[in-house]
């Protein structure tokens, strides 16, 4: 294959999912920014429920648009090129260059293998990018060793060959087998695919890093390859993640008298859960994912979040006895706020009949008399809003975006944001249609205890989100809580990246990276 890029290249591959191949990648391109080099990420193939949309109005993961603020550049939809959007465990909606391109199981998807649509659009995106910065930084997928998939694979090796990149392979201390995940994978790869790993990273230590020390010599040793380094669990990342195993660490918060409350309801097909992360590192919140209806008990506020298939979540979550939960909290005076899917479950009915998601039609929740069609054409913004008629939070700015794919009727009920600003498009049949003239967004009960929108990053904006929790907090007696505490929020995850990249610059050399860039 030829190299085509101008470019240099380096991919952090990883021994399996969840290694921390994503921040590591984010690690190396902030460095590389503050050094002032022109750099930007590439992931070829990703599959992740947690999606962005570019200014351009195209659909990234989020991590790459992590990764490109950590270029200090806007992100773009060559950045990743394939996005894939699981609906259930063996189909997904394939995202080609920001645009839904099919939806495949997942052997139609492998059989089609390095289809010729799909490998252009992979060389195209790298070509393009390469051309304009100095650097590219390759994230991977998975295994470097997918030895059942190698005459498919699009996001490793045929990536790293693309780009004639040198690879760091990065392994997971905290899931244990470390050695073996190493030696394993270099076994497995080809002499040749061997010979371009220039380095390999220890991820998520912790304890006694001495301790390590005859690790570090064996793998060394064993391998011939030096480890760059040993990077300790770093605690308190105020970073947004793509998996969503990383919900896990917050299902068992404590609900406590002196704290806002929050539930948020663990569905299958759960999209967008980065939605809630600026929440949840408020000092008087207690945000947990529920699985069991048990989990939610003490709840003051409830929250429906984003699903990719909103018909069979809805089904789980009449299956679970959340429905009869949810009529119960709001009865109580609780809050309930549904956001894209979670809204729509919120209304009367949504029906399916082109097969957009599933196919079919279901009574929704019933506690918003909306009504909801799914369609193909579907919607990718970046908005800037108001909030209008939330209490508490009337008049105040709201900046997000949105991903859907369906029509909700308000029936008549108050709206919840004016959209001022929209950035991007309507998708049909794979080309961009003007955007609807429409500038209204959500609705919301008479008594403003449910409320729904298709707006994400709605809370990430630290007015609107300290407006609505001293709103709850009031309803518990609690005193308001400056608006100076949110906006700490925000600027501890401004600085988040510039932490974890002095982290990876302590305790990675980095010296063979920088001399094959050279």
């Amino acid at each position: 294959m030829p190299h085509p890029s101008r470019a240099k290249a380096i991919a952090i591959l990883g021994t399996g999912s969840d290694v921390g191949k994503s921040l590591v990648t984010a690690g190396l391109c902030r460095l590389l920014h503050r050094a002032g080099i022109r750099v930007a990420p590439f992931k070829a193939q990703n599959m992740s429920l947690n999606s962005f949309v570019t200014p351009g109005g195209g659909e990234i993961g989020r991590a790459q648009a992590m990764q490109a603020e950590a270029c200090g550049i806007l992100p773009h939809v060559d950045m990743n090129p394939i996005l894939l959007k699981p609906e259930s465990h063996a189909r997904s909606q394939v995202v080609v260059q920001g645009k839904v391109f099919a939806t495949l199981d997942a052997r139609s998807y492998f059989t089609r293998g390095r289809d010729s649509r799909l490998l252009r659009a992979v060389q195209e995106s790298y070509e393009r990018l390469a051309a304009q910065y100095e650097v590219i930084v390759i994230e991977g997928a998975g295994s470097a060793a997918e030895v059942n998939l190698r005459d498919r694979d699009l996001v490793n090796w045929t990536t790293v060959d693309l780009a004639d990149a040198r690879v760091v392979l990065v392994g997971d201390i905290d899931r244990g087998g470390v050695f073996a995940q190493i030696v394993g994978t270099l076994d497995l790869i080809t002499p040749e695919e061997r010979a371009r790993v220039c380095g390999i990273v220890i991820n998520k230590f912790r304890g006694d890093r001495s301790l390590f020390d005859d690790g570090v010599r064996f793998l060394t040793e064993r391998t011939g390859i030096p480890v760059l380094g040993v990077l300790p669990y770093l605690r308190d990342l105020a970073l947004d993640q793509e998996d969503s195993l990383d919900v896990n660490a917050r299902t068992l918060l404590p609900f406590t008298a002196d704290r806002v409350n929050i539930a948020v309801l663990l569905v299958p097909h759960m999209s967008n859960f980065t939605d809630f992360n600026a929440l949840a590192e408020e000092a008087d919140v207690s945000l947990r994912y529920v699985a069991t209806c048990e989990e939610a008990a003490g709840a003051d506020a409830m929250i429906l979040p984003g699903s990719k298939t909103t018909l069979p979540d809805l089904a789980y979550l009449r299956e679970k006895g959340f429905d009869r939960l949810l009529l119960d909290h709001v009865q109580r005076g609780g809050e309930l706020v549904g956001i894209c899917g979670g809204y729509q479950m919120l209304g009367r009915w949504i029906a399916d009949p082109d097969g957009v998601e599933t196919g079919g039609q279901d009574a929704g929740l019933g506690l918003l008399p909306v009504t909801t069609l799914l369609a193909r054409d579907k919607i990718t913004e970046q908005i800037e809003a108001q909030a209008l008629h939330i209490q508490g939070a009337t008049s105040l700015p709201v900046r997000g975006y949105l991903i859907h794919m369906g029509r909700t009727d308000r029936a008549g009920l108050r709206p919840c944001f004016q959209l001022l600003r929209r950035q991007g498009g309507i998708e049909t049949d794979g080309k961009e249609s003007p955007r609807e003239e429409a500038c209204l967004d959500g609705a919301m009960r008479p008594d403003g205890l449910v409320w729904g929108t298709y707006v994400h990053g709605l809370f990430d904006q630290p007015s609107f989100r300290r407006a609505w929790l001293n709103r709850l907090r009031s309803r518990k007696g609690l005193s308001a809580v400056p608006l100076e505490t949110s906006e700490r929020v925000n600027q501890m995850r401004l600085k988040a990246m510039d932490r974890w990249a002095d982290h990876v610059d302590q305790h990675i050399d980095l010296a063979p990276v920088l001399a094959w860039l050279r």
